[in-house]
C-alpha cells in the first residue's frame, strides 16, 4: 500500500483481499494470506468497527456489538454493507488455520444471538456493483461457507441452523473443491436447480459425478441457459469439456442417451471426434453404432486428436482444407486452446487454421485462452505464427486484459503468467507505465490494469 493512504483507503484495499469480487465489488479473487500479512503489519486496521471484527473473527467485539444492540446481528453495515453472518461466512480468512476457529465461534455466537441463517446480499459482480447490488442474484451466508471457502464445519453449522441449501449458488460452487457437496445433498440440495450435472463435468471429477448420480442426478438433464446451448445434455457438455472415457462411460451407464446430438444435428459420436476424443468416440460407436464421416470431419478429427500424419494426408488430397470448413469447425481452435490441448492447437495452426477466430465460454481467440491459462509456451507459439496481442475477447478487452485478470486470479494451477507477459512484450505489446494516481495499477496502451507482482515486474521492464 503506497504511503500516505488514509485508513479508509487501507481498509478498502484490505477488504478487497479478504473478500471475493462478488462481495467487494472488485474484479479479483480474495487473497487471504496477503490480507493476513497486511493485518499483521497494521493491527489497528479493523479496530472500532464490529463488521470488520466479523471478517477476522474478533469474538469479543462481536459479542459486545450484539449485547449493545440485539438487532445488529441482522443489520447490514460496514464499508461493504454486509450483514454480520455474511461478513463471517464469506471472509476468506476462514481458509487460514489461525483464523478459522475464531470465525466459526463468531458464527455460532451470531446464530445464538438470533442471526438469520439465511442472511444474504445482492451480488456486486457486474451488472451489480457495491453501490447498486444485483438483488436478482442473491449471495447467501451458506454460499460463503460452502461454495467460496469450502468450510465443512461452518457449512454444517448453518445447515443445522436452518440455512436453505437451495440458494442458487452453494451446491454449484461446492463442486469446485468437493468438500461440502455431500452435506449439502444430505440436507436436500436439489441438483437440477444448481445445474450441478453440468458444473461437475467442467473438470475430471469422477467421484463428484458418481455422488450426484447416486443422489438422483439426471444424465439427460436438458440445458436451460446460453453457456450450454450448443451442448444441450450432460453427455454433450462432457464431450465439449473433453472428459475421459471413464467419465463418459459413467454417464452412459447411468442412462445418458448415446444418440444425443447438438441443436445443429451433430451426434455425440461425431462431436467426440470433433474434440479429438478418439477413445470416447469408440465407446459411443459401440453404444450407438458407427456413422459415415466426410473428408472434412475426418480432417478435423485428425487435427484435434493430434494425428499429424493423417491430417496431412487428407489435406494433400483436399488442399482447400481447412479454409472451407464450417464456422463451427473453425471455432475448435480456441476451444482446444481453452482446454489446454497444445499438440492439437499447434498442428491446427501449422495446417492453416485461422488464428484469430473466437470461441469458448468467453468468446476469445486462442491467444487469449492461452494467456488466461498461463500457457507461456503456447502463447509464444501463437504469437510467432501471427496472433496479435490486440485480439479481442467477449469482455471487451485484449490479451493484456486476459493477462491482468488471470495473473491476479490464477484460474489454472501452475500457470506461467510472467512468461506470457514476456512473450507478449516480445511481440509488440507495450510495456506498462505506473498510474500516477494509483501506482499499484499500470497503464498498458493507455488502459489502466492491475497485475500480479511477478507480471508487473516483467511489464515494467527496466523501469522496475
Amino acid at each position: 500500500m503506497p504511503p500516505g493512504k488514509s485508513k479508509a483507503d487501507r481498509v478498502r484495499r484490505w477488504l478487497q483481499l479478504v473478500y471475493a469480487s462478488d462481495i467487494d465489488g472488485g474484479s479479483n479473487r480474495a487473497h487471504p494470506r496477503v490480507a493476513a500479512r497486511m493485518l499483521a503489519e497494521d493491527p489497528g486496521l479493523v479496530a472500532g468497527d464490529p463488521y470488520l471484527a466479523c471478517a477476522v473473527g474478533d469474538e469479543a467485539a462481536v459479542q459486545q456489538a450484539a449485547a449493545n444492540d440485539p438487532a445488529w446481528v441482522n443489520r447490514a453495515g460496514g464499508p461493504l454493507r454486509l450483514p454480520p453472518l455474511v461478513a463471517v461466512a464469506h471472509s476468506s480468512l476462514l481458509q487460514l488455520p489461525g483464523f478459522q476457529p475464531r470465525l466459526l465461534r463468531c458464527a455460532r455466537q451470531l446464530l445464538q444471538a438470533g442471526a438469520d441463517p439465511n442472511q444474504r446480499i445482492g451480488s456486486r459482480w457486474p451488472p451489480g456493483t457495491l453501490a447498486a447490488p444485483d438483488d436478482s442474484n442473491p449471495l447467501s451466508a451458506l454460499y460463503g461457507a460452502a461454495g467460496q471457502n469450502h468450510d465443512l464445519e461452518l457449512t454444517r453449522l448453518l445447515l443445522e441452523a436452518g440455512a436453505d441449501p437451495n440458494d442458487g449458488e452453494s451446491l454449484y460452487h461446492s463442486l469446485d473443491a468437493f468438500v461440502t457437496t455431500g452435506i449439502l445433498l444430505e440436507h436436500g440440495a436439489r441438483i437440477p436447480e444448481a445445474y450441478a450435472m453440468y458444473k461437475v463435468l467442467d473438470t475430471e471429477n469422477v467421484a463428484a459425478l458418481a455422488l450426484l448420480l447416486q443422489h438422483g442426478g439426471n444424465p439427460n438433464e436438458p440445458a436451460r441457459n446460453a453457456p450450454t446451448s450448443d451442448s444441450g445434455s450432460p453427455l454433450m457438455w462432457a464431450i465439449r469439456r473433453r472428459r475421459s472415457r471413464r467419465c463418459i462411460a459413467m454417464l452412459l451407464d447411468a442412462g445418458a442417451d448415446p444418440h444425443a446430438a447438438t441443436p445443429n444435428g451433430v451426434s455425440a459420436y461425431r462431436y467426440a471426434l470433433q474434440f479429438g476424443l478418439s477413445e470416447v468416440a469408440e465407446l459411443l460407436r459401440e453404444r450407438a453404432g458407427a456413422e459415415p464421416l466426410t473428408d472434412d470431419e475426418l480432417f478435423v478429427a485428425a487435427c484435434t486428436s493430434g494425428n499429424e500424419r493423417e491430417a496431412r494426408q487428407i489435406r494433400a488430397a483436399r488442399p482447400d482444407l481447412p479454409a472451407t470448413l464450417s464456422p463451427q469447425q473453425l471455432r475448435l481452435l480456441p476451444e482446444l486452446a481453452a482446454a489446454g490441448a497444445d499438440d492439437a492447437v499447434r498442428l491446427m495452426v501449422e495446417l492453416g487454421w485461422p488464428i484469430a477466430v473466437r470461441a469458448g465460454d468467453w468468446d476469445a481467440s486462442a491467444l487469449n485462452h492461452a494467456v488466461f491459462r498461463g500457457n507461456a509456451g503456447l502463447t509464444r507459439f501463437l504469437l510467432e505464427h501471427g496472433a496479435q496481442w490486440t485480439e479481442q475477447h467477449g469482455f471487451g478487452d485484449n490479451a493484456s486484459g486476459s493477462l491482468s485478470w488471470a495473473s491476479c486470479n490464477e484460474p489454472v494451477e501452475g500457470g506461467d503468467w510472467a512468461g506470457c507477459a514476456q512473450a507478449l512484450l516480445d511481440h509488440g505489446m507495450p510495456h506498462g507505465i505506473p498510474d500516477r494516481d494509483d501506482p499499484e495499477w499500470l497503464l498498458v496502451a493507455g488502459r489502466k490494469k492491475l497485475f500480479s507482482d511477478e507480471v508487473r515486474e516483467v511489464l515494467l521492464g527496466d523501469a522496475a
